[in-house]
């Protein structure tokens, strides 16, 4: 069993709008989890799945009908720093006052409307290519971090231009690319020694085509199913999987950091991820 607090620091390494087909593209950095610790292409996204929905119950614990998140409202206001449904990251910084929290994202309204302008994180919002080396550039001078988020957008962009599923040619690309991207961070991880006292996460918030081939929302397997991974010291190679929705996330990441998860999160710990959970 994985004590609760066990790791130094949480990375959440994210592209949009990949669904499940990252297993249908060549991705090896996300194959990779199925060896590193757990990986699965069943996991499920939440209704409606769309982006600020989705990221928005990621990061804080919650179904869109409790934190209220829409990309109409993640774009054009700040999400409360006083909100019942705090984030992750605010969670973060009432248990670690003086931690490095911060959060890089290609798509704004997320660190714009999402995660709290209260938190103290900080945030990077620029396109996936130069976000990357950001990321890149923030680890080589804070080791220490205790909670990274990265969001790479464009799956999702590639989705919506040409259509998303396994036989659509620019769409694998882009999660190739965005693969490749996350490689870097994972091998700068690794550069750096920060591999074995961290939990990484490779997610992404939803799917696509499952209605529309060029779109997304409904709760159709195809816009519904996503893949999330997990690796880090105890979790064991080809860990069995449990079902669980993309909401989860948020209380292993409260476990791994050990912050208290709030009652009325709808996130719950998965079985077998530390060894104990429902």
């Amino acid at each position: 069993m994985i004590e609760r607090g066990a790791f130094q620091r949480v990375f959440i390494l994210g592209m949009d709008g990949a669904g499940s087909f990252a297993r249908n593209a060549n991705a090896p950095h996300v194959h990779s989890f199925a060896e590193r610790g757990l990986l699965t292409y069943e996991a499920q996204a939440v209704v409606p799945t769309i982006s600020a929905e989705c990221w928005g119950s990621i990061l804080h614990g919650v179904k869109p009908e409790a934190h209220g998140l829409t990309n109409e409202r993640a774009d054009k206001s700040s999400f409360p720093d006083d909100s019942h449904h705090p984030s992750v990251f605010r969670l973060a910084r009432e248990r670690w006052p003086h931690a490095k929290l911060a959060s890089f994202t290609a798509w704004s309204p997320i660190n714009r409307g999402i995660i709290e302008d209260g938190a103290g994180v900080y945030k990077v919002s620029l396109p996936d290519e130069p976000l990357t080396s950001a990321v890149l550039d923030y680890l080589t001078d804070n080791p220490d971090v205790k909670l990274l988020f990265l969001q790479l957008d464009e799956p999702d962009g590639a989705g919506h231009r040409s259509g998303y599923g396994a036989d659509s040619p620019e769409y694998l690309q882009a999660i190739e690319q965005s693969d490749r991207l996350i490689g870097t961070i994972l091998a700068k991880i690794e550069e750096l020694g920060l591999a074995g006292d961290s939990l990484v996460m490779v997610v992404t918030d939803h799917g696509g085509g499952g209605i529309s081939r060029n779109d997304h929302g409904s709760d159709h397997p195809q816009d519904k199913t996503v893949f999330w991974g997990c690796s880090g010291p105890g979790i064991e190679p080809g860990t069995a999987v449990p079902e669980m929705t993309i909401t989860d996330i948020a209380a292993i990441v409260a476990y791994a950091l050990d912050f208290d998860a709030p009652a009325h999160w709808d996130a719950k710990l998965p079985a077998s991820i530390f060894g104990h959970g429902r």
